[in-house]
């Protein structure tokens, strides 16, 4: 498994509930951008409609050698799931307030671009205080047994 892209700022602006693996229906250049390594997660997020899930916001470099068969870079992609999972999808995000939000982009073992969603929502300011404290005290005290 070769991770391409990760989103950093995802796991500290949002409570993570539930990750879910699915396919993206990708034109060929922009997986030729992908196994170079130019994609942005940073924005992205997913919607529900009807009986698709789209991926939106996320930025894939247009590959150099490409010229006209280039892609837009920030074009809506179509993500690749089960209709029961999108059912189940679509009821956590319009009852429940959930946001989908991608966390990495990969190639698996056969070769295929897969990408990791996390069903999420987002921390309030003291949420995030809470956690910076909790870290830095988890950091003292394994300062503290290295230390003995």
């Amino acid at each position: 498994m070769k991770t391409v892209g990760t989103n950093r700022k995802a796991l500290r602006d949002y409570s993570v509930f539930e990750r879910i693996e699915a396919g993206i229906e990708l034109a060929g250049t922009e997986v030729k951008s992908l196994r170079q390594g130019s994609i942005s997660l940073d924005e992205g997020y997913a919607v529900v409609e009807g009986t698709s899930v789209y991926l939106c916001d996320v930025t894939i470099a247009p590959y150099a050698q490409g010229n006209i068969f280039n892609h837009d870079p920030r074009r809506r992609r179509r993500l690749l799931l089960h209709n029961e999972e999108i059912r189940r999808l679509f009821g956590q995000t319009t009852l429940r307030g959930y946001t989908l939000i991608p966390l990495k982009v990969y190639f698996n073992d056969k070769g295929r671009v897969k990408i990791e969603l996390a069903l999420c929502r987002g921390k309030k300011l003291y949420d995030r205080r809470e956690d910076l404290k909790r870290r830095a005290m988890d950091r003292d005290e394994r300062l503290e047994r290295s230390r003995r």
